[in-house]
């Protein structure tokens, strides 16, 4: 910390993630655990992302999406996920003010994004159930990429808006940040101005990138699930169930658990629990959502099977060439 020179007060230079740092005892195996999650994380996102583009069945709007959202899993994990191990690994979980705050960028324009990218994908189910007849109209490829632009545009943007005054915040003491990464609410608590404007701004943020999102595709699924329970066969309404259920699985985990976080005042008995809950939205959805989509999708599951034929060819291939060399 350097002296500002005005009696006894001194500014931060860095911060110390705490972490799981209550937990000496278990700092290797969370070490192997996440190295583990961060692994399968990336390659559960890039294989879905191989899939989309090479495979012509996935040309569509709703697994351009997909692709999307495995691309902004892969810089969400990124973002955090390699400091944590470091610091797990070597011991070490000091992180300047500026490396803090970058992360902190970071990390809010990726969930914001994921936020408006979710909301995207259920009006693209909203159309593909609801408008059939319009849906290849509405969603053309200009549609898409400008609700994918829009959704990482809006989350860049957005947090902006906390960014630049919460890197005017004056840090004087202490420096141990609560939290496995750098989050808006923790670096508040640990500043020396009054928090009631950064805490407004917060719920502000919150509402428009979180509440709001949620709430329209809230609307959006009981409009679907209205129209699906309405088609007669039984056949019709297992496939158009079928083609949202893990969309449905993904947007409620993922604003439960963030919604919690931020919406609910963070008391001592909630602390740990928020702590948990960041695991959840940070960590294990990243994780999760390559695996619900391809486990609960039978197109991804063919595309996968055909990838993997003709992987095998390709090996038998090469094997034969080798023999007659």
């Amino acid at each position: 910390m350097a002296s500002q020179g005005q009696g006894n007060q001194t500014s931060v230079t860095e911060f110390i993630l705490l972490g799981f740092g209550d937990l000496p005892g278990l700092q290797v195996p969370l070490f192997l655990l996440f190295l583990v999650i961060y692994l399968v994380t990336m390659a559960g996102n890039i294989v879905v992302i191989v899939l989309v583009v090479t495979d012509r069945h996935l040309h569509t709007p709703m697994y351009f999406f997909l692709g999307n959202l495995s691309c902004l899993e892969i810089c969400y994990s990124s973002t955090l996920l390699p400091l944590l191990l470091a610091g797990l690994l070597t011991g070490d979980r000091t992180i300047s003010v500026t490396g803090c705050l970058t992360q902190f960028y970071f990390f809010g324009a990726l969930a914001g994004s994921e936020c408006l990218l979710l909301l995207g994908m259920s009006y693209d189910r909203y159309l593909a159930i609801c408008n059939p007849l319009h849906y290849a109209a509405l969603m053309s490829g200009r549609s898409c990429l400008q609700i994918a632009g829009g959704s990482w545009i809006g989350g860049l943007l957005g947090c902006s808006i906390t960014i630049v005054p919460i890197s005017q915040l004056t840090f004087c003491g202490p420096n141990g940040i609560d939290h496995f990464f750098c989050d808006f609410i923790p670096l508040v608590k640990l500043s020396c101005n009054d928090p009631l404007l950064m805490d407004t701004l917060a719920i502000a943020v919150c509402l428009i990138f979180s509440l709001v999102p949620f709430l329209l595709t809230l609307v959006s699924y009981i409009c679907i699930i209205s129209t699906i329970l309405r088609i007669p066969s039984s056949t019709g309404r297992q496939k158009a169930f079928s083609t949202c259920s893990s969309h449905l699985i993904v947007v409620s985990i993922y604003y439960g658990a963030l919604l919690i976080a931020y919406m609910f005042p963070t008391t001592d008995l909630l602390r740990d629990f928020k702590k948990a809950l960041s695991v959840s939205y940070t960590i294990l959805t990243p994780l999760v959502n390559p695996l619900i989509y391809t486990l609960r999708n039978r197109e991804v599951q063919e595309a996968l099977c055909k990838a993997c034929r003709e992987l095998r060819f390709l090996r038998y291939w090469q094997i034969g060439l080798l023999r007659r060399k």
